[in-house]
């Protein structure tokens, strides 16, 4: 078998008492051949176009003689750098192949000016930009755009030579590009954003930067045998019950990566799970863990961990409660995101639609058209403002932290949105462990706005148990969008800001701490979160 999953525990129990009813529904066939009435009469319409997935392997392969011949003719050119400007799904299953095959591939899922910035100044001479937005109307991707084509024209650089779009067909983008002479790539359009790693969209910049695609693709072919049969033995329906099937409900799902090949397989699932999942006030919260996390070792009775283990050696020594997987690389994609659709059915949603995700765009963009000054903070303490829900912001750093964890109640889990930029601040991820050892609950991270096409579908829809610590920056340089009436820097604040106000709508805690030093910042947060 091309994927390995061994369980003890309660996900044992689940997969035993689930997986024998999936398989008398007829279950796996009825994805496979496209039933979009699993889910639901509600669910149908929105099934009945999102079911590519499935043959996306199959479908996309056609694509990597012309890939290999363009990323041919780029290097004939001196291009050898490939940048890739887009979010979510679109961002996510490209970083996970390229990082595991151990091809450069810079990712901009940012609108933080300092990282837009950093990708801009890098080898801009050789480098070619793929942009990549399902809908075509993708703002951070856009504002990315707009940079590199300004950037390219300053360094008389023709960006039709270097800018590949990729995009369902008949999109704003699609119009656009084409009309002004870019290459385009079309995407398979019955597959939605978090489904996409095996299309056009996790193919083309991988395919670019260097990654032999062939094989990824048909990792997956070999494994989707293994999906399509009604049997006790799909690997697909054994771990939809682990990630849906517990009783009761294990709905936070810890991923550890311990000894596993594939690297970033977890910010993936993420983003599948909870994007998917999320939704009516239920759901399964996936938890991106280390090895020696707080998490691990507090027998926490709503968390269930799966562990993306090297082999089916290792597979077969699983701890007690756990669930071990491995895989090839395409299968582990295959599976995943068959297993998240099959959790759909268990949970009683759609796993295809994302009710909640707008929200949180519409406030960002009604506060662009209408720049205003920032509200004053509620306090000042030392370099740090502080804003937040009323029920948590206080006079102090320490008094309104101490109030946001102790908004945490039973089976709550606390949310870190981390508004920087993400490459050259990646110590700001020590919090994650830190808070969780403090208060004895799962603690998720998570990049904005990079999360918000990821985690921010749960954080709203999802089960209404989450506090929310946003961190935020001043830039200390800010960068326009050409063509735009406002700069990067006033886009990530929106963004941020309409984000804080949809989840105080919905009833949810919210501390902002807006860090003038950085460093000084998160050495006094680390301290705080440790008492």
């Amino acid at each position: 078998m091309t994927f390995i999953l061994t369980a003890s525990g309660a996900a044992q129990e689940a997969i035993d008492r689930v997986v024998p009813q999936l398989v008398a529904d007829g279950v796996a066939g009825a994805i496979v051949s496209g039933d979009a009435s699993l889910w639901g009469e509600a669910a149908q319409p929105e099934a009945s176009i999102r079911l590519g997935w499935v043959e996306a392997a199959s479908v996309t392969r056609p694509l990597v003689d012309e890939l290999e011949a363009l990323r041919k003719e780029l290097r004939a050119k001196g291009v050898d750098r490939i940048a890739l400007a887009g979010m979510g799904g679109s961002s996510l299953a490209p970083e996970v192949i390229t990082r595991t095959e151990g091809v450069n591939l810079t990712v901009l899922d940012s609108t933080e000016p300092g990282q837009v910035r950093r990708a801009l100044r890098d080898h801009l001479s050789q480098t070619a930009l793929v942009v990549s937005s399902k809908s075509g109307s993708t703002l951070e991707t856009d504002s990315q755009r707009r940079a590199f084509e300004a950037a390219y024209r300053e360094a008389g650089i023709d960006p039709t030579e270097r800018i590949v779009v990729v995009t369902d067909p008949g999109s704003p983008l699609d119009a656009d590009a084409r009309a002004a002479g870019y290459r385009v790539f079309n995407a398979d359009p019955n597959v939605g954003g978090r489904y996409s790693a095996l299309t056009a969209f996790g193919i083309v910049p991988s395919a670019l930067a260097g990654v032999d695609v062939r094989e990824l693709l048909d990792e997956a072919i070999a494994a989707l045998p293994e999906i399509s049969e009604d049997s006790e033995d799909n690997p697909g329906l054994r771990l939809a019950a682990v990630i849906a099937g517990t009783s009761p409900l294990r709905d936070k799902l810890g991923i550890v990566a311990d000894g596993t090949h594939i690297l970033g397989l977890g910010d993936w699932a993420e983003q599948l799970i909870a994007e998917s999942t999320g939704k009516e006030g239920v759901g399964i919260l996936p938890v991106v863990l280390e090895k020696d996390a707080p998490e691990l070792s507090a027998d926490l009775g709503d968390l269930q961990v799966v562990r993306l283990v090297g082999s089916a050696r290792e597979a077969k020594h699983v701890e007690h409660g756990e669930v071990e997987v491995a895989g090839t690389l395409g299968a582990q994609l295959l599976v995943w995101e068959f297993a998240t659709a099959v959790a759909g059915r268990l949970l009683g949603i759609n796993p295809f639609d994302q009710p909640d995700v707008e929200s949180a765009k519409i406030a960002a963009r009604g506060l662009l058209d209408d720049l205003q000054p920032e509200a004053a903070p509620v306090a000042v303490d030392g370099s740090i403002e502080v804003r937040g829900t009323a029920d948590v912001a206080k006079e102090t750093v320490e008094a309104s932290l101490d109030a946001l964890l102790g908004a945490l109640g039973e089976g709550g889990y606390v949310a870190v949105h981390a508004y920087l930029d993400r490459i050259g601040q990646p110590r700001f991820e020590r919090l994650r462990a830190v808070l969780a050892a403090r208060t004895g609950r799962p603690v998720t991270f998570g990049w904005g706005p990079r999360f918000l096409h990821s985690t921010g579908q749960y954080h709203k829809g999802g089960t209404p148990n989450g506090v929310f610590l946003q961190l935020l920056g001043r830039p200390h340089e800010d960068l326009e969008i050409p063509g735009r009436p406002f700069s990067f820097g006033q886009l990530i604040h929106a963004q941020a800001s309409g984000d804080a106000s949809v989840l105080a709508d919905h009833g949810r805690p919210v501390l902002t701490l807006t860090l003038d030093d950085l460093d000084e910042g998160l050495d006094r947060l680390l301290a705080l979160a440790a008492r």
